[in-house]
Formats: C-alpha cells, structure tokens, sequence
C-alpha cells in the first residue's frame, strides 16, 4: 500500500516527535523529516525527493514562522497542502493562517483520530476544518446548498472585508455604513450562511471564490 507523505514544522523538538509518532502510527501516512521552522523547510524542499503531500505546519515559530511559510508555500509550491497544527485558539490568527493557503487548522490538544481523520480529508478533498476551531455549522463541505444562496452586490463587498484584517467599525466607515448597518449585514449573513462568527463567513467567501487565497 502507498503511504502518503507528511512532513512536520515544529520547532519543539519533544512535540515535533510525538506529532511524528502519531502520525506514522496511521495505516496510510508517514513522515517524511521534521524542520525546526519555515526557512529550514524551504530549503529541504529545494530538493525534489524532500517534497511531501501534506505539511503539518505549526503558527509561532522564530526566524519564518507558519503564516509567512504558508504565504510562500501557496505561491512556489501551489500543490502542497499545508494544515496548520497550533495553540492558537484566536480568530485572527485563524483567519491569517487560512488567507495565507492553509487547508485546515487544528490544534495540538486535537485527539488522535481527528489528526488521522483530518489528515485523509485534505489527501481526498484538498481541506478540512474542525468545528472546534471554526465554530461553524456548515452542513456539508462538498459545496450544498450553499451554492445556491443569492448574495446582493453589497454582500458580496461586505465578505471580501471581511476577509481583511479590518475591525466591523472601519468595515463600516470603508463602505459609509453605519456600525449598526454592518452588525445587520453580518447577523443576516450568520444566518443565511448558517455560520457562527468571522471565520465562518471568511471561510465561505474562500470556498465560494469570493476571496481568492
């Protein structure tokens, strides 16, 4: 049976290999190496046997940390699917990581079958996102009904800021609404969607191609 190629950016030594352990416990993966941080791993990709299928990718990590490694990933390896693995529990980082190119985001207190589960979810579909991070209630990742939903023009606008780094009051003063206006914007569109927060509605704009990665 062919195993899938992992490689783990992780600048813990102790968690980089118990993360590996895991990882080569699963029947259809393995890791390939481990890298300390971003700039070691884009020099063992310069080698083309280094290239692996899947980076487990950590957020906080000294000289080129995740979201910056993830930024250039995206555009020199565009086929390598990157799922960032970290403590970081905050929406902005979150919403960072995945504007930046990353596939899914899981914490490191994730249980081991999710790791597994998530990890064939990105080989079979190119992504997966808990709902422990996300918090979103999406019925289906295969596009739904979704699809389907008719978004006005300002919608549409109100997503693609969304997707920025801006707060609702300066999304509110770009677009000459008012703050009220815009918390209406994003409560019809919570429901509309069936999301629960920012990184529900980021989410979506990025699948839908409302905000290209």
């Amino acid at each position: 049976m062919e195993l899938h190629s992992v490689v783990i950016v992780e600048d813990h030594n102790l968690l980089s290999q118990a993360i590996a352990g895991l990882v080569n416990s699963f029947n259809k993966f393995t890791v390939l190496y481990t890298c300390k941080n971003g700039k070691d791993l884009l020099t063992k990709l310069k080698t083309p046997t280094n290239i692996p299928e899947i980076i487990l990718m950590d957020v906080n990590m000294p000289i080129l940390n995740g979201i910056e490694t993830t930024e250039i990933l995206k555009n020199e390896y565009p086929n390598l699917k990157v799922l960032a693995l970290s403590v970081e529990e905050n929406e902005t980082t979150i919403i960072k990581m995945l504007k930046a190119g990353a596939k899914g985001y899981l914490l490191k207190d994730v249980e081991k079958e999710i790791l597994e589960t998530a990890l064939i979810e990105t080989i079979t579909h190119g992504y997966y996102h808990t709902k422990d991070v996300s918090n979103i209630l999406i019925n289906s990742l295969n596009e739904g009904n979704k699809g389907n939903v008719k978004l006005k023009e300002r919608e549409i606008e109100f997503l693609k800021n969304v997707c920025s780094e801006m707060t609702y009051k300066q999304i509110a003063e770009k677009m000459f609404l008012s703050p009220k206006t815009i918390d209406g914007y994003r409560d019809n569109l919570f429901q509309k969607l069936e999301v629960k927060n920012r990184i529900g509605l980021v989410l979506y704009a990025i699948k839908n191609g409302i905000f290209k990665i």
